[in-house]
């Protein structure tokens, strides 16, 4: 699921692939991957969430 710093990161890469400007597309990249870091960490967060709860309801 593509969140919001994905979207932005994608926006400024093309930014700066259009206007030829490395630091800008360098920082559309960065966005992109911090995006899918966050996605990755809520993910496990959400698993270990469930995880625990099961073991709760079965107490």
């Amino acid at each position: 699921m593509t969140n919001k710093d994905e979207l932005k990161g994608k926006v400024n890469e093309a930014k700066g692939k259009v206007t030829d400007d490395e630091s800008t597309e360098l920082k559309g990249k960065v966005q992109q991957k911090f995006g899918e870091a966050k996605d990755a960490a809520k993910d496990k967060m959400n698993k270990a969430a469930g995880k625990i709860n099961e073991k709760l309801d079965k107490e």
